[in-house]
Parts: structure tokens; sequence; C-alpha cells
């Protein structure tokens, strides 16, 4: 579904992304990890078109466009670090924003948004209130469920349990089981290396703008060094 060859990004003179290989499959679940400031952040915005870069990327079997609306169009959805909500519009309009990209005369609409309230019920109680009066996790629930009413085929989704208590971030896990399931591939960035492995099919690890390993969530498991390093193994 996704493909990116030899990918560079620069920050002025800053080499950020070091010839990055990557692919998702149809319907796959594909963690990347590694340290705050190794890139990951910046590999989403690539894909997303948010950051110029040079090298070749290809959705669906096509090049990726140049416009970041038209990735939108395909299908391919952001779920962007830090939230990014409309904090003083309700719960429900910073979901409904989401559908912009579809038909709002045919009911598909609805039926979206009865999804994202199955997923989070939290969100049906909060559906009118300001987006800036929620928690960090319900802020994250609507965050997950804008891009989900955008009815994605390829789901970003970067560090979306940073500052999560383990309960909510229990709740999430649910979540992505559920869109995974579904048939949505998931690109998952993450620094809680436990959680990124808990559904990825398969791993990447990006080290100072590179990416030094990849492999299965298993493989991971047992690596040497991803268990000294990132998953507190003595």
């Amino acid at each position: 579904m996704l493909e990116i060859q030899n990918l560079n990004v620069y920050y002025a003179k800053a080499h950020v992304l070091r010839g990055v290989n990557l692919r998702v499959e149809s319907g796959e679940f594909v963690s990347v990890i590694g340290p705050n400031g190794a890139g990951k952040t910046t590999l989403f915005r690539a894909i997303s078109r948010l950051k110029d870069y040079s090298g070749d990327m290809f959705f669906d079997g096509s090049r990726l466009p140049q416009e970041p609306a038209q990735i939108v169009r395909l299908g391919l959805i952001q779920c962007p670090e830090g939230r990014h909500l409309f904090p003083y519009l309700s719960v429900l309009d910073n979901l409904t924003l989401g559908a912009f990209r579809h038909d709002q005369r045919d009911g598909s609409v609805k039926q979206e948004l009865e999804k994202v309230y199955t997923m989070f019920p939290i969100l049906r109680q909060r559906a009118y209130q300001m987006a800036r009066t929620l928690s960090g996790g319900e802020q994250q629930m609507v965050t997950i469920g804008r891009a989900l009413m955008s009815k994605p085929k390829l789901l970003l989704l970067d560090e979306p349990t940073i500052g999560l208590a383990p309960i909510v971030r229990k709740l999430i896990v649910d979540a992505l089981k559920q869109i995974s399931d579904s048939g949505v591939a998931i690109l998952l960035s993450e620094q809680n290396v436990p959680f990124a492995l808990e559904h990825a099919q398969r791993v990447y690890l990006l080290e100072t703008g590179s990416l030094v390993k990849t492999g299965t969530a298993e493989e991971f498991r047992r690596d040497e060094y991803v268990r000294k390093s990132y998953l507190g193994a003595a």
C-alpha cells in the first residue's frame, strides 16, 4: 500500500532522515520505534507532504501526490502528535471536520460518527463540550476519531500514547486492534516500545535518522540490543 524508497529529509543543513526505505502492505500493522529525536515525526510529515524531501514514495501503486489535500483524498490520513484539535469547537464539530472529503448528504457521515462513538463511548457523552475542556486521554480519542471519520485506507498514528495514564493507554490499544481488524492499515510511531509491539506485524527501528533494524514484533522482543536498549531487560 505504501512504499518509500531512499527518503532523505533536511532541516537547513541537518540531515534528519537518511536513505529510509519502508513499506506497509494492505491491512498491515507496522510500527516505527526509536528514541525522541530519531526522526519519526519527520518521517510522518514527509509522507503527508508537510515536509520537503528527496526520494520516492508510492501509495496504492501510484506516486504520492504533491499536495497534502490530495493525499488525504486518497485515504492516507495522519493522526498527529500533539492532537491539534480545535480547542473552542465541540467534540462533535471536531469529529465532523474529519469527514470534510465525504458527501454529507448520503448518511455516511452519521454512520462513521456512530462507529467512533461505539469505539469511544465517552465521546457521545462529551459531544457538545468544547475540546479544550476534555482530559488528555479524551482529547486523544477525539484525535483518533477525527482521523477515522475520513475513512482511512492507511492511518498514520504519531505517538498516540504520549502523556496518557495506563488505563487510557489500554483503551487506545483496544481501539487500535478494532481499527486493524476492520482492514485499515496502520503505521504507528512510538517511543513506548512495548505498546508499539503489542499488535504490530512488522517493526522498524529508527535511530539518528537511519533505519537500523527491521523484523517481526517477536523478533524484536527476542533481539538482545532491543531488549537492553528499549525493553529494560538486564
